[in-house]
């Protein structure tokens, strides 16, 4: 079982590049063993309160990749980890949490259990033709609220890749081809990291 959660138009990406690069995604599909399902996340904080926690109280994935847009990105980014605190951007609905945090009384930052740098080392070598980078900061907006949450929920088992606007300088073809190549090396570092779980519990 695996998520995509991917955010709908804001501010002036009224088409969403992250929306064009998912489903070019479930065009070219992951594998007949992935369970592939997309979800739009509202860029609203009180929406991604609920909605984050149902789905992975309902599907318990193996996995859950969010999908934003980024202005500033022209790299396929790659997120290490989410940020609790500093969320003072008003969303689609003007409006912006008191705490401006995600989870009072959580960590200040949660890293994925995916080794990103390996990822992008991977899909890099690959010959890919889209650039392929790490970033320790999602933005203090959406996107890092939706990560952070997910990452608590999850104990880490969730990314986020950013990709940047519709023809600077990629197609929604390109990124939907980076998406897979990301994700199935991601699925297989994911593999790795319960191998050596189980081991660990075997031995104690």
């Amino acid at each position: 079982m695996f998520f995509f959660l991917r955010f709908g138009p804001f501010g002036e990406h009224t088409i969403n590049a992250s929306w064009v690069a998912v489903q070019e995604l479930k065009k070219l599909g992951l594998g007949s063993e992935v369970d592939l399902h997309v979800y739009e996340v509202p860029v609203e904080y009180q929406k991604v309160q609920s909605l984050v926690p149902s789905l992975w109280k309902q599907y318990h994935p193996v996995l859950v990749v969010h999908v934003g847009v980024s202005g500033m990105a022209t790299t396929v980014t790659l997120e290490k980890c989410g940020k609790n605190h500093g969320y003072k951007g008003l969303d689609n609905s003007s409006f912006c949490p008191d705490s401006q945090c995600c989870v009072v009384g959580g960590p200040d930052c949660i890293d994925s259990v995916i080794d990103m740098e390996l990822v992008c080392k991977r899909v890099t070598a690959s010959g890919l033709g889209v650039a392929v980078s790490v970033s320790k900061d999602a933005g203090r907006y959406l996107c890092d609220f939706t990560y952070y949450t997910s990452l608590y929920l999850s104990h880490g088992r969730s990314a986020f890749i950013h990709v940047p606007p519709l023809g600077k300088p990629y197609s929604g073809e390109d990124l939907g081809r980076a998406l897979k190549a990301v994700i199935q090396e991601m699925l297989e570092l994911l593999d790795q990291v319960e191998e050596k779980i189980n081991c660990q519990q075997h031995f104690h």
